[in-house]
């Protein structure tokens, strides 16, 4: 089957699952590229050992730049938005991200969106919508040649969006987006955008400049020390360290860049020799020439407010938002230094149970009240606009104070509070602090973008119109409360979006679930409610039932409210369940969320287009497993199942579902239980032998026996069995990235045996003989273990850009003429339709991290694999065996499968089939939805799912 073939099924498939749903069809056709081949990846000539996979040049150039323009009788309409991301600081990757978020937020019928980026050299490429959905920044940059059109300098760059857009959002982090470069840039050009003007963005974007302006306007500021490149006097830094009765071999204190964000290169330090080598790793890593040496603020609490402007014109009328207390938590008592430990890049963007937040923070009113005041008069001080995020501090009276006259302001009875990070562009990801204190006071994602471009807009004359006009720029979203007693609004689609869990893939289900209700709540037919699965934690049984009986009745399933669901991990969500339903706090909480609406609204109601907030301020509801069963069925819900692992792929959720007739997206209860367990779906696909689809010959041993015998004595046996010099070892049941590993001798067996024995949560990176990354680990430790030759397939990796050639390339080792691929098949029972393949580009070991395949973390996504790694003709064979396997395993709805290919006769080697697949916003599976012809964009991915679960097989 051709990828044209295949793209035409999903397309009937997508018109007959919801043929007359205006929502499916949102603004978006404008920003495809019309007829474009997605095979883009030739070989150049080398030797037979090895081919060089390089970027052929195509017509992309000039469809993108048919994408990014609207026509000119469309421009009275439609306010046509310039989003541009990237940058040349190491939070590119953030960038993406709030990119993608943006997207998916403001695209509409009444605004037009046309995506920029800028790589790390400053180079600016116009791109498709599709492409911000690459999963890293070096995906990103490995197709920017083919996918993009290039722009010969940066005022050519801004040439085109004088004439192209109304007006720039740019969602650039760090340099050149914070520090008032893309600012200046656009004021040359007389390009209107969102945010603060240059000069300002330069002042405060340095943090020793920001400090010296904090300090003038009369706040209290940290003691720092400028280390200015690589002329650094020690006996300066000696005395500013005695001067702040800091020990000079052992004083702690926060090396940071001047001029790198909030998150980037910062580090605790400890005495005068500690801190100049940190602040040289930061110069000599060029990330900056500019360090800053601060007092380490011992016994404070970090906080963060996001600053709203409401005002008209250049009349600024900032309100702060909610702040939110960001505390840091340490299991056991662990390594000293280890708590003394800073909110930094990783805390900040990746799950971790090592911080938890508290909007609005545990602080006393009156301090919260301060903070407030101090956030919104620095806003004005400092000349910002639109919207900013303000970091800083609280230290309590009872510790040390810092030296400090009593009329400066933060110094309030209760203790100081401190301002120390100026954020230009907050942060935009799904759950970011942004989205995180907006809908705690009634902003919706949708609300707060379309808000903050609308505010913008005033400043502009020529786009005064589109503020005073635009009545759909408040989406009217969902009420989210399950109360027990309504079987949902009249006239729409009740749908239970359901994630959580407590495998070790909670924290991906968490991402997935939040992405799927994201955007499904864009469906004007559709009610969508966010729900935890979560184990009880008070829950005992006395009885003598059985243990998985034991098991369902300690299950509970929480109803989420809009603003509760905003979180990294599922124990923060449950956290704040537990606070929010505490009756003193949720009364500050309500006390304070009027106080904030009621100042929100003196500003936004003088504005024609502000129609009110859409998030209703709600409590969350706890059931029992069978209490939200029954009332699922009341109220007629689909269940969206996005529990990865668990009871969410073993079936049982499934026959819970089939025996009270709720339907519910995903395969069905026998299909599941057959492909959580990897022996019983070879056994079941042994039989296609013949027919091109193979199983790889599997050992499976109890964790009991594994523990019991000699470890060399096992190793032998088992390489004996198997015919393998190297293993690979997987829970029997359990998901795709939980606990797999590559054995390669005896001793490491022993270190996976002694994890399993210790039950060990992660086994850190480089445990074994051979390099890999962190091995996530179930949790409890599996009961069966299942032992497979480690499959050698040829290397994929990416080439350097040289002086001569600014062209990476893919560089193949072909060996074994076997590579690694993963596959969506999508459809209804009995004829189920396969995506095109993706291979992923590895950066780290032989084994995908749960970063690297649901994060965004790394590697690099080729969908579909060029031609030059596997023809048409055997990506064609690939794809019908595909189809065979889930045909066979009676899957349904959506599922995943991952296998090895062998590139010249499409045969493939079956490594597993994920029922529940990842569905955060950087898997493969939107990569290989995009590369559909026409593309097929994640919302209406989304929703053919969901449209899919009402034409099951019962």
């Amino acid at each position: 089957m051709t990828s044209l073939a295949c793209g035409s099924t999903l397309s009937l498939l997508l018109r007959a699952a919801n043929p007359n749903n205006a929502a499916c069809s949102l603004h978006l056709s404008s920003n495809l590229l019309p007829g474009f081949s997605h095979k883009l990846l030739t070989a150049s000539s080398s030797s037979s050992s090895s081919k060089t996979v390089g970027v052929r040049v195509t017509r992309a150039a000039a469809q993108v730049a048919e994408a990014v323009l609207v026509d000119k009788e469309d421009k009275s309409r439609v306010l046509r938005v310039g989003v541009i991301c990237g940058g040349p600081s190491a939070e590119r990757g953030i960038s993406l991200n709030s990119a993608r978020s943006v997207l998916d937020h403001i695209q509409g019928e009444d605004l037009h969106v046309s995506c920029y980026y800028i790589d790390s050299h400053l180079n600016a490429f116009a791109i498709s919508s599709a492409q911000v959905y690459s999963n890293t920044p070096s995906d990103f940059d490995f197709k920017l040649e083919s996918l993009a059109q290039g722009f010969q300098s940066l005022s050519e760059f801004a040439e085109h969006l004088a004439d192209s857009v109304d007006i720039v959002f740019p969602v650039i982090h760090g340099q050149f987006g914070e520090d008032g470069g893309i600012q200046e840039l656009l004021e040359n050009y007389n390009v209107p955008f969102v945010g603060t003007g240059s000069k300002e963005c330069q002042q405060a974007f340095n943090k020793y400049n920001a400090s010296l302006g904090l300090s003038k306007y009369g706040f209290v500021t940290v003691p720092s020390f400028l280390v200015q490149g690589s002329e650094v006097n020690q006996d300066e830094l000696s005395e500013w360290f005695a001067s702040n009765h800091l020990d000079v071999n052992s004083g702690k204190v926060v090396v940071k860049p001047t001029r790198a964000g909030s998150s980037i290169g910062v580090t605790v330090a400890y005495g005068v020799s500690d801190s100049l080598t940190k602040a040289n790793e930061i110069i000599s890593q060029e990330i900056d020439d500019g360090v800053l040496v601060e007092l380490f603020l011992e016994g404070g609490s970090e906080f963060t407010a996001i600053v709203l402007d409401v005002g008209q014109g250049f009349d600024c009328q900032p309100v702060v938002l909610l702040p939110t207390e960001v505390e840091l938590q340490f299991q056991g008592s662990g390594d000293v230094r280890e708590k003394d430990a800073i909110f930094n890049y990783r805390r900040k963007y990746l799950p971790t149970q090592q911080v938890a937040y508290h909007t609005p923070p545990r602080f006393p009113i009156e301090v919260i009240k301060n903070i407030r005041e101090g956030a919104s008069l620095l806003f004005q001080r400092l000349g910002l606009r639109d919207f900013a995020r303000i970091d800083g501090w609280f230290l309590p009276s009872s510790t040390k104070s810092l030296s400090s006259s009593e009329d400066k302001f933060g110094i309030t009875e209760f203790g100081t509070v401190l301002f120390t990070d100026i954020n230009l562009i907050s942060g935009m990801e799904q759950t970011s602090f942004l989205f995180q204190q907006a809908s705690k006071v009634g902003f919706s994602h949708s609300n707060i973008l379309r808000s903050i471009i609308s505010r913008a807009c005033l400043r502009f004359p020529e786009l005064a119109t589109y503020s005073s006009k635009s009545s759909q720029f408040q989406k009217n979203l969902n009420s989210s409360k399950l109360n027990g007693t309504s079987k949902g609004r009249e006239g729409f689609r009740k749908v239970f979006v359901l994630f959580g869990g407590d495998t070790s893939e909670r924290q991906v289900s968490l991402m997935s679930g939040t992405n799927v209700w994201l955007n499904l709540q864009g469906f004007d037919d559709l009610d969508v409610t966010p729900c935890l699965l979560a184990r009880s934690i008070d829950h005992s049984s006395n009885t003598d039932s059985d243990k998985k009986d034991a098991g369902l009745n300690s299950i509970e399933v929480w109803s989420l409210p809009y603003s509760l669901v905003l979180r990294h991990t599922t124990e923060e969500v449950l956290d704040a369940c537990m606070e929010a339903i505490e009756p003193a706090r949720a009364a500050l909480t309500s006390h304070l969320r009027n106080q904030v609406m009621n100042e929100l609204a003196e500003g936004l109601t003088k504005h024609g287009w502000f129609t009110g907030f859409d998030i209703a301020d709600e409590l969350p509801v706890r059931y029992s497993l069978k209490e939200w069963i029954k009332f699922a069925k009341e109220v007629e819900a689909t269940v969206f199942i996005a529990v990865h692992g668990g009871i969410g792929e073993d079936g049982t959720l499934q026959f819970l579902l089939d025996t009270e007739g709720i339907l519910y997206t995903g395969p069905g209860a026998m299909a599941s239980k057959t492909c959580m367990d990897k022996v019983a779906t070879s056994l079941a696909l042994e039989h296609l032998k013949d027919k091109g689809v193979l199983t790889i010959n599997k050992v499976v041993k109890k964790k009991e026996d594994l523990l019991k015998m000699p470890v060399r004595q096992t190793w032998n046996d088992l390489i004996s069995k198997l015919q393998c010099e190297t293993l690979c070892i997987k829970p029997a049941r359990d998901g795709c990235s939980t606990g797999v590993a590559r054995l390669c001798c005896a001793e490491d067996l022993a270190v996976y045996a002694k994890a399993l024995d210790d039950c060990l949560l992660r086994i850190p990176p480089n445990s074994f003989s051979k390099a890999h990354g962190m091995i996530e680990m179930p949790n409890p430790p599996p009961e069966l273990l299942i032992f497979e030759p480690f499959v050698e397939t040829d290397e994929i990796v990416l080439s350097s850009k040289t002086v001569s050639d600014n062209t990476q390339r893919l560089l193949w080792k072909e060996h074994s003429r076997w590579v690694e691929v993963t596959v969506g098949v999508i459809g209804k029972w009995g004829s189920m339709h396969s995506l095109s393949p993706s291979i992923t580009v590895k950066e780290t070991g032989d084994i995908l991290s749960l970063e690297e395949k649901f994060q965004g973390g790394t590697g690099i996504n080729l969908t579909p694999p060029p031609v030059s790694i596997i023809s048409n003709e055997a990506l064609g064979r690939c794809k019908q065996r595909i189809e065979l396997i889930a045909n066979t395993l009676q899957l349904e709805g959506f599922s995943r499968i991952d296998t090895f290919v062998n590139v010249d006769s499409g045969e493939v080697l079956i490594i597993e089939v994920n029922t529940v697949p990842g569905m955060t916003p950087s898997t493969v599976l939107i990569h290989q939805a995009l590369a559909e012809q026409p593309p097929v964009y994640p919302h209406r991915f989304f929703r053919t799912l969901l449209d899919l679960a009402t034409e099951r097989v019962v």
